[in-house]
C-alpha cells in the first residue's frame, strides 16, 4: 500500500483479534531459545508490538515495501516505548537488505496475497532465516465464491470505510488455498504444516531445514 488513505484506512480498522490470534500462535510454537526475529510485510505495526509485550526478550526487525506504513509503524513502536526492542526497516521482496541466515524466527501476517508470484516470499525466508529456524504465516485463505467473500467482508468489515472493504474483498480473492500454498512450499523445499486457523485464515509454521 502506498496511497495515504489506505495506509490510514488500514492502521486505523480493527485486526486486534487476528492479530491476538497470530501472536499467541506465535508465543505457542517459537523456540525458547529464538532472539533474532523478522517481520516480512510488518504494515502499521500492531502485530510487533503486541509479540514484543508477550515475549519481550525478543529482538524483533519490521520490514515493509510501503514508506507511508513504516512511518506509521515507527511512530506507533516509538509511543509505544518499545524503539529499543523493534526496529523497521523499508524493502521490498525480493532483495531485502538483510544478512543471509540472521533471523531465528521468520513471521508474516496476511502479506502473501499481495505478491504477484508467492514464491518470492517462501525464497526469501529460506534467504533470511538460521538452519532450522521457525517460520510461522498466517495468511488469508479464499473463498469458494465472490458471494462468500462479500459476506466475509459484511460480516468481519461492514462497519469499517468503503476503501478498507474493497481492499479487503480483492484480498480475499487474491489469496490462496492452503493446497496451493502446500504447492509453493514443496516447489520451495520447506517442510512447514498447513493448518486452517479459522474461518478465514491459515497458519503455515514449522522449522526451515
Amino acid at each position: 500500500m502506498d496511497d495515504a488513505a489506505q495506509c490510514q484506512a488500514y492502521a486505523s480498522a480493527d485486526f486486534a483479534a487476528s492479530n491476538q490470534m497470530f501472536v499467541e500462535s506465535v508465543r505457542e510454537l517459537i523456540p525458547a531459545n529464538a532472539t533474532t526475529v523478522l517481520d516480512v510485510g510488518c504494515g502499521p505495526g500492531d502485530v510487533m508490538i503486541r509479540l514484543a509485550r508477550r515475549c519481550p526478550s525478543l529482538k524483533i526487525t519490521g520490514i515493509d515495501g510501503s514508506p507511508t506504513m513504516i512511518q506509521l509503524a515507527a511512530k506507533v513502536i516509538d509511543d509505544s516505548g518499545l524503539s529499543r526492542t523493534i526496529e523497521v526497516l523499508q524493502g521490498y521482496v525480493p532483495g531485502l537488505p538483510l544478512t543471509t541466515g540472521h533471523f531465528d524466527a521468520i513471521l508474516s501476517k496476511d502479506f502473501l496475497h499481495h505478491l504477484p508470484n508467492p514464491m518470492v516470499l517462501w525464497q526469501e525466508i529460506r534467504r533470511l532465516i538460521k538452519p532450522g529456524g521457525f517460520v510461522c504465516v498466517m495468511d488469508l485463505r479464499r473463498p469458494d465464491s465472490t458471494a462468500a467473500a462479500r459476506q466475509i467482508v459484511q460480516d468481519v468489515a461492514g462497519n469499517e470505510p468503503e476503501i478498507l472493504q474493497t481492499d479487503f474483498y480483492n484480498s480475499l480473492l487474491a489469496a490462496f488455498t492452503p493446497e496451493e500454498v502446500q504447492q509453493q512450499l514443496n516447489a520451495a523445499g520447506l517442510d512447514l504444516e498447513v493448518t486452517v486457523s479459522e474461518d478465514r485464515h491459515m497458519l503455515i509454521h514449522g522449522n526451515a531445514p
